[in-house]
Parts: structure tokens; C-alpha cells; sequence
């Protein structure tokens, strides 16, 4: 995906709750304890990590105990320095004070607090791209006694296992900012890693590619189960009795991708399962934005003009162009709003019939208090079909009947806009069977609308219709279209 992409709009929680959620987390919580417990006798290596002697007096602060305290209480230093929460006051000393943004967490704005959970994310994503520490020791001990590390050995490579997960992660965001599944759906383990290494045109992954995915699978257990404590995502671990019987028995985890919907979802679960957390989706698009992608939210356009707001939500799934719309009109008076959408759906650009759809859309939302903005566009060319359709249906009196002209007009208008919007969908065929039926003459009329996507409309119903006479009608039309307008 390049950098450009547009990603699906994204529905965040309010700043006020995320940053509660965000204070809440065990890592930032910790990392919060011990920057309040740190003093004058705090002592810290070169690298700003608590010595060994203060590892354990750090993990009783924090009610650690058993073989990953000390581990665990360094990583919420580590993450209480990174994120601003302690700063080391000298380096050759080994001394500590408390950071500036310590105070932000207490007494900030919502955003604040955001903003130092965010540096604590990026810490633990450093982290979660190094492989486990006795990988690290091996690579040293195969090197040439020098002490330094041998990456060759240890088959590791930063930027590719960092840009791995980047990917994986962007996949969790796309299903979860998507629409297909609720906020925060739960994604089996498999098709996850299954989602970054098979390709799109594999009908059936290879060996090799499987065995890519177990392996995959394997290292995205371990980087999860690090990154669930800083609040980023929900995450239900690969049972550890799978690993056994893998061994016992020849099976290859990987052999679930091959079901991405298995008929046991509580099988599928001894797999791992992930679910991107509120807080993870907005952290996730503050990355995102950060590395140059467009990633919208649902509230973006709501200061925005109607022009914006016609053409932001045009490539807006329905649920989220539906949600963008209601806080827009929810800042405006009925009528103005009406009358400001209407001005920006005129036009006869290639993207207008487009605007027109989602203007419909969009009216579809305000009350009766908006008829008369639908009045006075009544005799417009471009504009009174669809007032008239909104004023039927909101029930209206003395609704002037529509010309001929005008019916053909909102015609090709309506499938020029579900063409820019679908493209060849079955709901268009079905739309477009329907118009041959209902209209016997059609085509004998159609060529002649005065509509600049007339003729693109006619090829399109050519292409798209399943009688071969009523698709060769339409492909006549549309040359007799061309012709018209010299096209």
C-alpha cells in the first residue's frame, strides 16, 4: 500500500475517554508508579535503564513477583523515561528527576495524556521488533569474540521485522476502521498473518507460504502478548498445548488459514485471537497519519463545507458517510444546511452526479423544516428532479409533476452517480434491467439527454444488460450520443 492510500474513515471514542483508557493500561500505569517512586537514590545505566540493584526494590513498587518481574519492571522504566515521565538529570551520576510531562498526566488536557501514551506505544513497538533476548545472546556468542552482535546469525532483520509488523498492524486497522465487522472485531491469529504474506492472487497458499504464515504466526504471538499491556489491542495467546501437539503430531498451525471461517470458533481460538482496542484504533491512525497515509475520521468534515462533505463521504462505506453526515448537520440550522447542499451538488463535472447522490443522501436525513430550500430549486435543470423526489417523499403537498425531459435527465444522472460509486455492481444491473423493462422506448429517447455522462451511461447499460438485443440497443444509443455532442 503506498503511502498515498486512503484508508477506511475511522470512528474514534471521545479524547476524554481514550485518555482514561489510556491511563488505565498496566504499562503506562506502571510506568507512572515508578516515575513517582524514582529519587535521589534512583540509579540508572548509561542507557537510562535502572541498574540491576534497583530491579527488584521496582518491582515490589509495582506488586511484581516471580521470574518476569525484574524484566517487566525494567520495560515500565524504560517507558517512564521514553514517554517524558522521568528524565536522567546526569548521566556520568546515574541520577534522576522527575519529567515534565509526569505532571501532564495529572493535570493535562485529554490530548496530553494521549500524547505521552502515544511515545509509550512507540517503545513498546521498538521493542516488540527485537527477537527474545536469548536469540540476541546466541547471535553474540556465534560472532567473531569480539562481543559484538551478529545479525547475519540470528537471521534477523530490523527494518523488515519492524515494517512486518507495521503491516500486520495496518491489516488490523483496515478490518477493524472497515466495515466489515463492528469496532474492534476479533481476528483469528492465522488469517492475520495469512493477510500479510499470501498474495492476493494465490487461489491456494503453497507449502512454503504456509509454512511462512506458522512461522509468522509464532512471532506475532510473541509481539502481541508484549503490546496488549500497553492498551493497543485485546489479545486472546496461541495455546501453548498447540505447540505440543504440533510437535507430537506433525501439524502445522497453519493448516487454519486454510478455513478463514472455521465451523469451531472455539478451536480456532487455541490459534490466538486479536482485537484492535479503541485506544489501538486511535493510536494506530496517529501512526498512520504520522507516516503519510490519509486516514480519516468520522468528525473530520463536520466544520467543513458542504462541498467537502459531498465529496469526502463519496468513498465513505454507507455506516460512516451516514455517521460524518449527522454530526455535520447537527452544527447547522435545517434549512441552511439544505440550501448549502444543494448549492454544492450543481455541476456538471464528472464527479457531480456523484455530489447529487450523496446530497440526496444527506437530505434524506433533515426534517420538513427543509422544504422550502426544496422549493426553490424546483425548476432547476439539474436539481428539480431530486427535489421533487424528496418533497414526494417526505409526504408534500402540490408537488409539480416532473417533464419527460427531467425524468431522463434524474436517469442518467442516478446511474452516472452509480457508476462513479460501485462500478459494474450487481445492484447496478439489476437497476439498469429494470429501466429497459419499465421504459419500452428507452433508448429512443435516452441518447438525446442533455447529461455529459449520457453516452457513458448508455455503454455502460450495454455492457451491463443480459439480453444481447436490449445491449446492442444501448450500445447504438450510445454512439448516437457521441455523435451528438461530437464526442
Amino acid at each position: 500500500m503506498s503511502d498515498s492510500s486512503t484508508l477506511p474513515p475511522a470512528r474514534l471514542h471521545p479524547d476524554a475517554e481514550l485518555a482514561r483508557e489510556a491511563l488505565s493500561t498496566p504499562l503506562l500505569s506502571r510506568a507512572v508508579r515508578l516515575a513517582r517512586w524514582a529519587g535521589p537514590e534512583t540509579r540508572v545505566d548509561a542507557g537510562g535503564g535502572l541498574v540491576d540493584a534497583q530491579l527488584p526494590a521496582a518491582a515490589e513498587v509495582l506488586g511484581l513477583s516471580g521470574e518476569e518481574a525484574a524484566a517487566d519492571a525494567g520495560e515500565a522504566w524504560r517507558v517512564a523515561v521514553d514517554a517524558g515521565l522521568v528524565d536522567v538529570v546526569d548521566e556520568e551520576e546515574g541520577t534522576v528527576t522527575a519529567g515534565a510531562d509526569l505532571a501532564l498526566l495529572a493535570g493535562g488536557a485529554p490530548q496530553d495524556v494521549l500524547t505521552v501514551w502515544l511515545a509509550a506505544l512507540e517503545t513498546v513497538l521498538a521493542d516488540a521488533s527485537v527477537p527474545d533476548l536469548e536469540g540476541l545472546v546466541d547471535a553474540i556468542a556465534a560472532g567473531d569474540g569480539s562481543g559484538e552482535l551478529d545479525l547475519a546469525s540470528l537471521d534477523w532483520n530490523p527494518e523488515a521485522e519492524a515494517e512486518f509488523l507495521d503491516g500486520v498492524l495496518r491489516n488490523l486497522y483496515l478490518l477493524t476502521a472497515g466495515e466489515e465487522g463492528p469496532a474492534g472485531v476479533p481476528v483469528p491469529l492465522p488469517a492475520l498473518a495469512a493477510s500479510a504474506l499470501v498474495p492476493d492472487d494465490m487461489p491456494e497458499p503453497t507449502d512454503d507460504v504456509l509454512r511462512q504464515v506458522s512461522d509468522a504466526m509464532m512471532r506475532l504471538d510473541d509481539q502481541f502478548r508484549m503490546l496488549a499491556p500497553v492498551g493497543l489491542v485485546e489479545y486472546q495467546p496461541v495455546d501453548e498445548t498447540l505447540l505440543v501437539e504440533t510437535d507430537e503430531e506433525s501439524v502445522d498451525p497453519a493448516e487454519s488459514v486454510e478455513s478463514a471461517e472455521p465451523q469451531d470458533d472455539t478451536d480456532v481460538s487455541r490459534y490466538g485471537v486479536v482485537r484492535l482496542t479503541p485506544l489501538g484504533l486511535y493510536g494506530l491512525r496517529a501512526r498512520l497519519l504520522e507516516a503519510g497515509f490519509e486516514a480519516p475520521a468520522v468528525g473530520d468534515l463536520a466544520d467543513k463545507g458542504a462541498d467537502a462533505l459531498l465529496d469526502g463521504t463519496a468513498v465513505f462505506p454507507p455506516s460512516a458517510a451516514h455517521a460524518e453526515t449527522e454530526q455535520w448537520l447537527a452544527r447547522r440550522e435545517p434549512l441552511a444546511a439544505a440550501r448549502e447542499l444543494l448549492a454544492a451538488a450543481r455541476g456538471s463535472d464528472k464527479s457531480a452526479p456523484l455530489r447529487r447522490l450523496q446530497c440526496q443522501q444527506a437530505l434524506s436525513l433533515v426534517g420538513l423544516s427543509a422544504e422550502p430550500a426544496l422549493r426553490e430549486v424546483l425548476d432547476d435543470a439539474e436539481l428539480g428532479g431530486l427535489a421533487r423526489v424528496w418533497l414526494t417523499e417526505h409526504g408534500a403537498a402540490d408537488v409539480p409533476p416532473p417533464s419527460e425531459a427531467m425524468i431522463f435527465w434524474l436517469t442518467v444522472d442516478t446511474v452516472a452517480a452509480q457508476l462513479a460509486a460501485e462500478g459494474n455492481s450487481e445492484e447496478l444491473r439489476a437497476l439498469v434491467e429494470g429501466l429497459a423493462r419499465q421504459h419500452s422506448g428507452f433508448f429512443a429517447t435516452a441518447w438525446r439527454v442533455e447529461h455529459p455522462a449520457t453516452a457513458e451511461v448508455l455503454e455502460a447499460m450495454g455492457r451491463l444488460h443480459p439480453d444481447k438485443k436490449i445491449a446492442k440497443e444501448a450500445r447504438k444509443a450510445a454512439f448516437k450520443a457521441r455523435s451528438q455532442h461530437g464526442g
